[in-house]
């Protein structure tokens, strides 16, 4: 794999951990620096919100609907709203280390 990239998660317990530090570091993996807490550097959690929303809206009465409307809605999710969140990130990445990791409007 290309080493010229820098891995991003969160400060998730189980991706903070003594071992999983140490692997990611055996494997000469850089990781970004993550301020504890947010969501705000992360499209993907963007997205999820999104869907969380669009599949609120339709009310799910069983677990089948709610899987059949998070299907459909995923799929109705626009690659713009993507290419957005994903252009948009070195001003969210501002943002957050201007704010010293703390919430910010994003």
């Amino acid at each position: 794999m290309n080493r010229n990239f820098t891995f991003q998660h969160n400060n998730n317990p189980k991706h903070i951990s003594k071992s999983t530090k140490a692997w990611l570091h055996q494997k000469k993996i850089n990781v970004l620096e993550w301020p504890s807490q947010s969501p705000d550097l992360n499209p993907i959690e963007h997205l999820w919100g999104d869907l969380k929303r669009a599949v609120h809206r339709r009310y799910p009465h069983n677990l089948t609907d709610l899987e059949r409307f998070c299907k459909e809605e995923w799929v109705n999710i626009v690659t713009s709203r993507c290419a957005m969140l994903i252009d948009s990130y070195p001003k969210r990445l501002s943002a957050v280390i201007k704010s010293k990791g703390v919430s910010t409007k994003y």
